[in-house]
């Protein structure tokens, strides 16, 4: 055997444990991706029957919601309607029970300061303070 051959067979063998060297990498990285896609399949699987209950859900709170609308706009028109009244309340009768609830207080006080006026002058006669409770 000449050193050619002896260097050729030398570089074959380092070659062979070059591949195989490299080859054990390239196994563990196929196993881990084919773990990969198996998880994602498992995932996908999983998150299929998550996605129609949350379309169910949304479809559920969207009804809701629709029947929040309403109550909210007959509350707006009750608001409405009470500010409405108490408006033609006020415009109506408003003023008028101002003017009696001033004619009585001022009649009150009239007839407090008459009957001071009138009262005899003696012991029997009510101080201003009585008469004003």
């Amino acid at each position: 055997m000449s050193v050619g051959q002896i260097a050729a067979i030398v570089a074959a063998v380092a070659f062979v444990i070059l591949v195989v060297l490299l080859a054990i990498p390239l196994i563990k990285l196929g196993r881990t991706l084919d773990e990969a896609t198996i998880a994602i399949r498992k995932a996908h699987e999983g998150t299929e029957p998550l996605l129609s209950d949350a379309g169910v859900t949304l479809t559920t709170v969207n009804t809701q919601l629709e029947r929040v609308d309403g109550v909210t706009a007959s509350a707006q028109a009750v608001a409405a309607n009470t500010k409405a009244l108490s408006t033609l309340f006020t415009a109506t009768l408003g003023g008028p029970l101002v003017k009696v609830a001033a004619l009585s207080y001022g009649l009150r006080k009239a007839q407090q300061a008459r009957r001071l006026k009138n009262a005899p002058k003696g012991k029997d006669r009510k101080s201003k303070r009585s008469v004003r409770a």
